[in-house]
């Protein structure tokens, strides 16, 4: 009975069509508002993740920091949606959990698979209703650990969608409650605007068009629901805009996110996940192509004595120069990129000759190496620059970077601001330098390291004082040089456990080293440029000191010229405490740079240690002989004691005390010896 007529049947097919089309919006708003939704929550998780991830790294490099780690996850706490996260180290042993209010602590064995961990890759995925984070903490050839952040999806979106519906729905059945009352008004006098309001309802339907308007001339009540009809859709167009908005916005913060994925903040230059990643792809084309590719690793030298001395914001400055002057120097379409700190990587355009990889190496570190005007201050860094050929590392790029960064090092080691290229044979350096790295600890513990003294004369050639020098006796490395094991230390963080240990040492051999003389003797201890800037090892000197019963006058400790200058207000700060504490002050190598003379009225010595360099050229270089004779009367005048390091003539001994030297040592009068050698004689 309802469809026999034509009006029943159109008034029905109008309710029908319009009640398709709000659920048709409904059903699609809610689809893309999920949508839109997961991929911002995934978004957000991913950098959240990689962000913790990186902030890591520091705390679980050595020994891990349990409290600074806990501290880091507890940031999580802003997030009401984390049920729970996970630091493992680089074994899938749990380092630290942390719970959030939507999960149970108990469930967490449960819930936890580390045998599937370990098969899944890094990154963010969904899984039963969770985004599921999970981020390599360090490198990818050196892993320090993993971080696992679970996320709850499905209930903040069901609420979402919940709110969602809450706002929409209400709007859906009025326009229902509209259509069918209007429906039954308009059946019995209008037939015909009824069918131009079925037209603007398909047609609405078809286009999605909430901007469409019925025309509101004719009868009374056909006006009246065109009217309705219409406010109705202006409702759903504003809410269609203001979804569009919304949409618009979620796209701008992707677009955002990726930036800050891809792109360093301070330079503007691509970080290291999307250097890496193209990397990637231009090894695969380099392989089948039968193409090599070079690469250059280059840190700053004496970028940290930049932030110690002129702070952050100038090194910051510093930074965005290098980028700015580096890319000055490079050919177009090479590709420079910030893996962080100091620390940058750059693809050659092509595949350059020898000729042509020696000029821009040439360039870079010239170009790098002149004094940047920041501020109305003058800075001075260095570059050390590495290089590596894809052909060497079977184009794998963990090995081609690796390969790179160990060329870097040997720069370092030859001298700083200059370039090596890799070659093989550097790969068993590298390989001896982390055993040695990796050893230190076990030689502490076993005591492999042992203390021999080498004796200080005057100008009557009798004993004055001893300097103390660390020897090493590995049983796996046998015989391993100072020259050798004291650089990598600085460098892995191991030096101050390896000064700590032969502070303790001396502290405790001291009594019978000083009964071999029949007056008091001082004895000398070396500290590194790392370890001037602890300044928990003062206290830690002075414990020892009581420990022991040390008289604090009979401690010289000896700084390099280089470390002090390099430091020179925290080197100033460091030692002024141990003045205070009776202890002397010498400063070694002195002389070595030319041009430090100046920084003598500027700090509190006892001693000044002339350079080898200069002793093995007496008499033989005039410029040396010169420069010796100034550095004694200059410290002379400031009254300052003189030692001479390395004499092994007798020749070089005369002239030194001829010339007023109070101090010689030097193979000519002793070898460094152990304390049993010098009970023995």
């Amino acid at each position: 009975m309802l469809f026999r007529t034509i009006k029943n049947t159109t008034t029905m097919l109008t309710v029908v069509a319009i009640v398709l089309v709000c659920a048709a919006v409904v059903a699609f708003s809610v689809e893309e508002y999920e949508q839109l939704y997961l991929e911002a929550t995934r978004a957000d998780l991913d950098g959240l993740s990689e962000n913790l991830a990186s902030d890591l790294v520091p705390l679980i490099a050595s020994d891990p920091d349990i409290f600074e780690v806990t501290t880091t996850l507890l940031r999580l706490d802003r997030y009401d949606n984390v049920k729970y996260a996970v630091v493992f180290d680089k074994n899938w042993q749990r380092l630290n959990v942390y719970f959030g209010t939507l999960f149970v602590p108990e469930e967490l064995d449960s819930a936890i698979n580390t045998n599937e961990l370990r098969l899944q890759p890094h990154g963010v995925d969904v899984k039963h209703g969770e985004l599921i984070a999970l981020k390599l903490v360090g490198d990818a050839r050196l892993p320090l650990g993993h971080l696992l952040i679970v996320n709850d999806s499905s209930g903040p979106l069901y609420s979402s969608k919940l709110t969602l519906l809450k706002r929409v729905l209400p709007l859906v059945f009025l326009v229902l409650f509209v259509t069918i009352v209007g429906s039954l008004f308009i059946q019995r006098r209008l037939f015909l605007p009824l069918s131009r309001l079925s037209q603007v309802a398909k047609k609405i339907q078809v286009t999605h068009d909430y901007s469409l308007r019925i025309d509101t001339r004719g009868k009374q009540e056909v006006a009246e629901l065109s009217r309705d009809i219409n406010s109705m859709m202006e409702t759903i167009n504003a809410e269609t805009q203001k979804n569009a908005k919304y949409t618009e916005q979620l796209k701008e913060q992707q677009k955002a996110m990726e930036r800050l994925a891809n792109f360093d903040g301070l330079t503007g230059l691509p970080n290291r996940q999307f250097f890496m990643e193209t990397l990637r792809l231009e090894l695969a084309k380099a392989k089948r192509d039968e193409r090599n590719l070079v690469l250059m690793y280059f840190d700053l030298d004496g970028f940290k004595g930049v932030n110690d001395s002129f702070g952050h914001e100038i090194g910051d400055l510093v930074l965005m120069e290098v980028c700015r002057r580096t890319k000055g120097i490079l050919r177009e379409g090479d590709l420079i990129s910030r893996l962080g700190g100091d620390e940058f990587l750059i693809l050659l355009h092509n595949e350059p000759n020898d000729l042509e990889l020696f000029e821009i190496s040439e360039r870079l570190v010239s170009g790098l190496n002149m004094p940047f005007e920041i501020q109305s201050w003058e800075v001075q860094v260095g570059v050390s620059i590495g290089i590596a050929r894809a052909s060497d590392s079977n184009f794998n790029v963990s090995e081609f970077v690796s390969n790179a960064d160990i060329a870097m090092y040997r720069s370092k080691l030859a001298g700083r601001s200059t370039h090596t290229v890799f070659v093989p044979e550097m790969m068993e350096d590298n390989k001896r330098r982390l055993l040695i790295a990796n050893s230190i600890a076990n030689a502490i513990k076993f005591n492999e390291f042992s203390i021999h003294y080498q004796g200080k004369v005057g100008a009557d050639e009798k004993i004055v004082g001893y300097e103390a020098l660390i020897r090493w006796k590995s049983d796996v490395l046998g015989l391993v040089s100072p020259a050798e094991f004291i650089p990598i230390a600085e460098q892995s963080g191991k030096i101050l456990s390896i000064t700590k240990w032969v502070i303790k040492r001396v502290c405790q051999e001291l009594e019978q080293v000083q009964g071999l003389q029949k007056n008091e003797v001082m004895v000398s201890v070396n500290l590194s440029a790392h370890d001037i800037k602890n300044t928990a090892l003062v206290d830690y000197i002075r414990k020892m000191f009581v420990r022991y019963n040390v008289n604090n006058a009979s401690i010289e400790f000896e700084v390099t010229e280089s470390a002090y200058l390099e430091n020179f207000d925290v080197a100033n700060l460091f030692l002024t405490q141990l003045r205070e504490m009776g202890c002397s002050i010498a400063l070694d190598d002195f002389g070595a740079g030319y041009s430090s003379l100046g920084y003598l009225t500027q700090i509190e010595l006892n001693t000044l240690k002339i350079d080898k360099q200069f002793v093995d050229n007496l008499n033989v270089s005039k410029r040396s002989t010169l420069v010796t004779k100034t550095i004694i009367e200059m410290a002379k005048q400031l009254n300052l004691q003189i030692c001479a390091e390395g004499v092994e003539t007798r020749e070089q001994a005369e002239f030194l005390i001829e010339n007023g030297c109070h101090q010689l040592q030097g193979y000519l009068f002793s070898k460094p010896k152990s304390l049993l050698e010098m009970l023995n004689i």
